[in-house]
């Protein structure tokens, strides 16, 4: 920028010395040409300016992003809150991720004047509150809305059926809803956490497996065929100081469930989803906080 302005003042300078010359054409061709040069200069320094503010902005990492899935669809939807890696086959995310800093566990944003919101950047069919009418299921958010009070337009977003699955009841009412509360107190210990969850099916026609061997259809609610998850993970990255992670799963039931029997580690989840979670760390901190997860360690 102090190029940009160097070379401005450069040439108002030369402009106003050969203003003092003759009327002659060939004075004001030279003056033109100076001043053209000039300018031509000064917008390649600001082009350059320009260039190195996108380099650095490049230099932002998104930890909590998991790596690009081949073997299935998916649509990337970037919002406000957080980030969602939609499919088009079972009308649900693969997994939803965010940041969450200490900062955005508060605010004055509430859920109360928020809808449930059919997404219309993704093809129909897709998600509706129609299908989730009568069909005994919770419209489960992944990010939860928790999270984005910090902004109106995070939490109106969190609403979206992109960010939604079919949850049980009891499931998003006590053992999701504990685990997001705790999510929220770990930010603010910790400052920020990279989080990433999303659903498990055991179907005849998904790779997932849980617990059991991967025979049957899938249940779906609605006319859009919406497909209900046997299961819910979660995974927690935290950076600060030595860096560590943890996952959980949960069965899609109404019954209690320990938090300590749902841990799992990074690398047992990755089995589970076949996505790879946190590829942004430097492999050898990849390796070591996915191999294994303890409760007592945060």
């Amino acid at each position: 920028m102090k190029k940009y302005l160097n070379l401005i003042g450069m040439t108002v300078l030369a402009m106003a010395m050969l203003s003092c010359k003759d009327g002659r054409s060939g004075g004001q061709a030279t003056q033109a040409e100076f001043v053209s040069a000039n300018v031509a200069g000064a917008a390649e320094a600001q082009s350059q300016a320009t260039v190195g503010q996108a380099q650095r902005a490049k230099t932002i990492v998104m930890y909590e992003m998991p790596a690009p899935l081949k073997d299935r669809p998916e649509q990337i939807l970037r919002r406000k809150g957080y980030t969602t890696s939609y499919n088009s086959k079972t009308k649900n995310p693969n997994w939803v991720a965010w940041h969450l800093t200490k900062d955005h566990t508060y605010g004055s944003q509430q859920r109360g004047r928020e809808v449930f919101t059919e997404d219309e950047s993704v093809k129909a069919p897709r998600a509706t509150d129609n299908d989730y009418f009568n069909s005994r299921y919770d419209r489960g958010h992944m990010c939860p809305a928790g999270d984005n009070k910090w902004d109106q337009q995070a939490m109106t977003e969190s609403f979206f059926f992109t960010n939604i699955c079919p949850q049980n009841h009891g499931l998003n009412k006590y053992e999701w809803n504990d685990l997001e509360i705790q999510c929220r107190d770990w930010a603010r210990e910790y400052g920020a956490v990279d989080i990433v969850c999303g659903p498990l099916y055991s179907g005849a026609d998904s790779r997932y497996i849980v617990g059991r061997s991967n025979q049957g259809t899938p249940k779906t609610i609605g006319r859009n065929k919406v497909w209900v998850p046997d299961a819910f993970f979660k995974v927690i990255l935290c950076r600060k100081g030595r860096p560590k992670a943890i996952g959980f799963v949960y069965r899609n039931e109404g019954v209690k469930q320990s938090r300590r029997e749902a841990v799992r580690s990074v690398d047992e989840i990755e089995r589970l989803t076949g996505i790879d979670f946190f590829p942004a760390l430097d492999d050898a901190t990849e390796q070591r906080v996915e191999a294994t997860a303890s409760l007592s360690d945060w």
